[in-house]
């Protein structure tokens, strides 16, 4: 028998092997590929709760008596003055207000009369990120209500207004909406990776540590069979689960986004089929080094916990380099498609954006992961014989 039937047997053998141990597949399967949609969701519902606290357009305050025209403004903007509970401090560290206060002093009224500047104070908790996010909005009502009073009095003084506004500022943001959006989803490729990460690691271990430790290595390397047939349809298997796990993953974001609770986030996040192709292409060389790699580690291990141990430093570092992306503040590097896992990352984060994928980054990551499968492969193979007779 020549050595492809063989691969294909080995490739048959090993998927029934890992398809077997439902337990540890349903685990996989659910903490993989449910991950990415329910923080999808998740987000969602914190957008929801920050824009229904923004509609519902109530102003907590301390010692509105003292400023009788600030409320007048406050209310002619369609507000709702709202008196703060006595203990509003302790209420915002432990999160049970979910809104700034505004402190007034008093004599506040009359000071404005004087020309002088009283202090009012936004108070808020940093670690409360619903107060946190109303404070800017009470500041720029603030800043609305001290426009309008420096206008009255430069016009009852014969002033004309525009003194105090020279020029007008427009704002002009280039980034699309799907551009905007994937600073909010931009987390969503770093969980696709660790999804193809574990998708691929147990079957990795099994299929190799773990053959030797069940002694089941040596029944196998007596038959007849090419060395690259069987490390072939090991690692073919091996692949094959890993994408499975990417393509759930990548597909399970399409039904995600009928749940998403913000109206925003829902227009903006644009994830269609054409997307989830783009990141099962772009996923598909990760995957195939990525197993090559976790059996090229397993392979001299002796059991199938030491395997596990000295797979931690792959999946560290599949974990570590997407996120190297939150420090460089100099946007994309030349390097970047040079490093497995990194380049996937920038170029998945391409896509959420909705800019087209360039050739040569393509390319350069395609090269990277070929030549390491290739090393992996070869390494197995070289190694699978002294790793049962050891």
């Amino acid at each position: 028998m020549s050595g492809l039937p063989l691969l294909l047997i080995v490739l048959r053998k090993e998927l029934a092997d890992a398809l077997r141990d439902r337990r540890t597949l349903i685990v996989v399967l659910v903490s993989s590929v449910l991950l990415g949609p329910l923080l999808l969701v998740a987000l969602s519902g914190l957008i929801a709760t920050l824009e229904a606290q923004a509609e519902k357009r109530e102003l907590v305050v301390v010692g509105i008596e003292h400023a009788p025209a600030l409320r007048n403004f406050i209310e002619r903007q369609s507000y709702v003055v709202t008196p703060a509970p006595a203990d509003y401090e302790a209420k915002l560290r432990a999160q049970k207000l979910g809104d700034p206060v505004l402190v007034i002093p008093a004599g506040f009224e009359a000071a404005l009369v004087r020309g002088e500047q009283p202090v009012l104070q936004v108070v808020s908790d940093t670690g409360n990120k619903a107060a946190e996010a109303g404070a800017g909005r009470v500041q720029r009502l603030l800043a609305a209500y001290a426009r309008e009073r420096g206008t009255l009095s430069l016009a009852l003084r014969g002033v004309s207004p525009q003194l105090l506004e020279p020029m007008q500022v427009e704002e002009h943001d280039l980034a699309s909406a799907q551009g905007r959006a994937a600073q909010l989803t931009g987390m969503l490729p770093f969980f696709v990776i660790m999804a193809v990460v574990y998708g691929a690691l147990n079957a990795a271990l099994d299929t190799t540590a773990g053959e030797r430790e069940r002694g089941s290595l040596e029944p196998l390397l007596a038959n007849p069979a090419p060395r690259w047939a069987l490390v072939g349809g090991k690692w073919g298997a091996v692949f094959a689960l890993a994408m499975l796990i990417a393509v759930l993953c990548c597909l399970s974001f399409l039904p995600a986004q009928w749940l998403l609770r913000s109206d925003t986030l829902q227009a903006m996040f644009q994830f269609g089929w054409a997307e989830a192709l783009r990141f099962i292409a772009v996923l598909s060389p990760l995957a195939a080094a990525l197993s090559a790699v976790l059996m090229a580690v397993a392979i001299r291990c002796k059991t199938f916990k030491e395997a596990q141990a000295n797979s931690t430093v792959v999946v560290l570092a599949a974990s570590l380099l997407p996120l190297m992306t939150l420090f460089n503040q100099g946007g994309e590097a030349w390097w970047h498609a040079w490093v497995p896992g990194l380049a996937q990352f920038t170029l998945m984060t391409r896509v959420l954006k909705g800019e087209a994928l360039a050739a040569q980054p393509i390319a350069i990551s395609l090269g990277v992961c070929t030549v390491l499968t290739v090393a992996s492969v070869v390494f197995v193979a070289r190694h699978l014989r002294a790793a049962a007779v050891r």
